[in-house]
């Protein structure tokens, strides 16, 4: 078993990764140079498995065996202790320019215990267009001995300068199938719930487990499901907004509460906050108080992000849910991702036409485009609400 073997329904892009890494292997050890290309790209949509890929071919390149998957330098990448791996997850809604040239300048060390220093940099389309040209400058001129693993949703999130010096990895969405055969094998799930939690989130196998095996995130999912049951006037509209963008701040809260705390309390003890001995005293040194507050903005931007992605994420469950609508009144034979809510389909498929269905995904998409925009949340959930309810008006 090899670390690729971990990358679901991934096979055609794993056999590209893994000539690469031999191939790079090869170069070095007959001394022909580094035979390899130091910047990739690695796209597909959400839930492919773009890190996981990244991160397998991080291991493969180190791995004296092109990523066997059971040596220390395979674990080390794997647990994110490998000291020539450094990952990147920008934290807030962006990620700004002074980050990124630090992450430059640390990027031009040497390797220390394997081949190649790896720089895996999730999110790099989150990168400001001031980071993005100063990423563009390392790309263009890395060390010998450096690779830069990119992920992005799609080739196009990343400016045309970059991504014309990346070799690109494409990933595609795993089959129903594939992941369902991961969550019996890997964990356990019953086949019913694998098959269940597969075909729900449409090849995101992130949310995928954590659907299987997490109760209080399918019971989440139904809350969103049944909305457009409960739409039956302004004031009910209205309030399912509210329980929306309500829960979507819980959600924030509940990700971001714990690790805050350990975050501040951290940081606390690094500026001396508590410490007893002469010539100290019991607050934080000079220069605490501006750590802090900068730790606070990220912490605020990061709740921000993960707020705005909940929320998100529960416009896309819409989307599924009138996208199945609608193949049911075409008749169409396809796989219906909202299958669990068959009796919700075919009521709203013969109240309503296709061109409403139509109008409803619209007022989805709209919501989430002004969302982006940094529009009200509670305003833009509203609007749409309104929308599935009299599509027409």
């Amino acid at each position: 078993m090899t670390v690729f073997d971990d990358l679901v329904g991934q096979e055609q892009a794993a056999a590209v990764l893994q000539r690469a890494a031999a191939a790079g292997a090869e170069a070095i050890a007959g001394g022909r140079g580094t035979g390899m290309t130091h910047a990739w790209l690695f796209t597909g949509p959400p839930g492919s498995g773009r890190t996981e890929a990244a991160q397998a071919f991080a291991a493969a390149l180190l791995c004296p065996d092109q990523g066997c998957g059971h040596c220390d330098m395979c674990h080390q990448v794997s647990v994110g202790s490998h000291p020539d791996v450094e990952t990147v997850r920008p934290q807030g809604l962006s990620y700004s320019v002074k980050q990124t040239r630090e992450l430059v300048l640390r990027a031009s060390g040497a390797p220390t215990l394997g081949r190649w220093r790896v720089m895996l940099f999730e999110d790099a389309d989150r990168a400001t267009e001031a980071a993005a040209n100063a990423l563009l400058k390392a790309i263009e001129e890395p060390p010998p001995r450096t690779v830069w693993l990119l992920c992005a949703p799609s080739p196009d999130d990343m400016v045309i300068t970059i991504r014309s010096r990346c070799r690109v990895v494409t990933l595609r969405t795993p089959s129903t199938a594939a992941i369902a055969h991961m969550l019996v094998t890997r964990d356990d799930v019953p086949p019913k719930m694998a098959e269940f939690a597969a075909r729900a989130t449409q090849g995101h196998v992130g949310r995928a487990r954590r659907l299987a095996l997490d109760g209080e995130v399918r019971h989440r999912r139904e809350s969103v499901l049944s909305l457009p049951r409960s739409l039956t006037g302004v004031g009910e509209c209205v309030d399912a907004a509210e329980r929306l963008v309500k829960t979507s701040s819980e959600d924030a809260d509940e990700a971001t509460t714990h690790l805050n705390e350990a975050e501040t309390t951290e940081l606390r003890k690094i500026y001396g906050e508590g410490s007893t001995g002469k010539g100290l005293n019991r607050g934080l040194v000079r220069g605490g108080a501006g750590a802090m507050k900068d730790l606070e903005d990220k912490q605020k931007s990061r709740a921000t992000r993960i707020k705005r992605d909940s929320l998100d994420q529960a416009l896309l469950d819409l989307v599924a849910f009138y996208r199945d609508v609608l193949a049911v009144q075409f008749g169409a034979e396809v796989e219906l991702s909202t299958e669990d809510r068959r009796a919700d389909l075919a009521a709203l498929a013969r109240s309503s036409s296709p061109e409403d269905t139509l109008r409803r995904v619209d007022a989805i998409m709209l919501c989430r485009e002004r969302l982006a925009a940094n529009v009200n949340p509670q305003i833009a959930v509203e609007a749409m609400t309104v929308s599935l309810w009299r599509p027409r008006l």
